[in-house]
């Protein structure tokens, strides 16, 4: 089959500062440009911003690694939340289908209730257990509804060197304190944004392969995909593996105790299984993953790496 390089795609990335974001804005600049639009740029609590900026950038692709992510808030904050992952998902299918545009959205494992016994799979029953999951379960069920050409990535326990996540929080916890109590009965699949970008990137530059028209290759594999780092851990082990992998780390902490999900109690309730099984996003795109602690000395590894050798892009931050 002869490959087709289509032109260089323009992209819009939604929630470009945020940890997904930056690594995205990173990876897509290799394949075309890049507007990351601010928060004062693209508000996407407001359909009427969000059908501004794109109407004046007129995108190939959107990216929307926007998202409201305070799980335990959005028990009590459920407009804006709702607003940001139910609605906002709902107008940029509508423009990218105007505008014939792809769109690639990220949902997350926090659609099932946890129950299950193994890894879930595309096709379960949705079943959130809070206000977050319910959201994004409802900005997907927009999409999908929508005649646009669209891709779904579920993912999981995504962390990054940048902003507030597992990661970094376990890393300030352990400077500060001398032992953490960490739960031990929720497990999951540690995902590093690095890794989801990177699949992003490659399932975009397959669709440019097929055919110049970014959204024709979408549109003819859209669906909601799993992708997630194989194998699992807990949110307990996931805390002693970060603290192992980085042993030259400043810390008070010497001892990660494990407890049940009773004694920690939250707003927001949280699924005891969070696995997802990634058969799909390989079968379709041959998109694999890596064991999750593999990706995780990959992380530490280029974190600790000279800030002189770490790869750089340039994008542009602003309309």
């Amino acid at each position: 089959m002869q490959l087709i390089r289509s032109p260089a795609p323009l992209f819009l990335v939604t929630g470009g500062s945020g940890q997904l974001g930056r690594e995205l804005r990173r990876v897509l600049s290799r394949q075309g440009d890049v507007i990351a639009p601010s928060r004062s740029e693209l508000d996407l609590a407001s359909p009427v911003s969000i059908r501004e900026v794109i109407r004046r950038v007129k995108p190939s692709v959107i990216v929307n690694a926007g998202a409201y992510t305070a799980v335990d808030r959005a028990e009590s904050e459920r407009d804006v939340c709702f607003a940001v992952n139910a609605v906002a998902p709902a107008v940029l299918a509508d423009e990218a289908r105007d505008i014939n545009a792809a769109l690639v959205h990220f949902s997350t494992d926090y659609v099932f209730d946890g129950t299950k016994l193994d890894p879930y799979v595309e096709t379960d029953q949705p079943l959130p257990l809070n206000a977050y999951g319910q959201s994004k379960l409802e900005g997907e069920r927009a999409i999908a509804a929508s005649e646009a050409a669209w891709v779904v990535l579920r993912t999981s326990w995504i962390y990054s060197a940048y902003g507030k996540n597992f990661l970094t929080t376990v890393l300030r916890l352990a400077r500060e304190r001398a032992e953490l109590c960490i739960v031990d009965d929720q497990i999951g699949s540690p995902t590093p944004a690095t890794a989801i970008a990177a699949a992003t990137a490659s399932l975009i530059n397959r669709a440019r392969q097929r055919t110049e028209d970014i959204g024709e290759a979408i549109r003819a594999d859209r669906g909601v995909y799993h992708y997630a780092s194989s194998g699992w851990t807990s949110w307990c082990g996931f805390a002693r593996a970060i603290l192992d992998a980085f042993p030259d780390a400043d810390r008070r902490a010497l001892a990660v105790r494990a407890i049940e999900t009773q004694e920690y109690a939250t707003p927001a309730r949280r699924p005891a299984n969070s696995r997802l099984d990634s058969s799909r996003i390989l079968e379709t795109f041959g998109l694999s993953t890596l064991p999750w602690n593999d990706e995780l000395a990959r992380e530490a590894a280029a974190i600790r790496a000279p800030v002189g050798t770490r790869v750089h892009s340039r994008v542009s931050s602003s309309l």
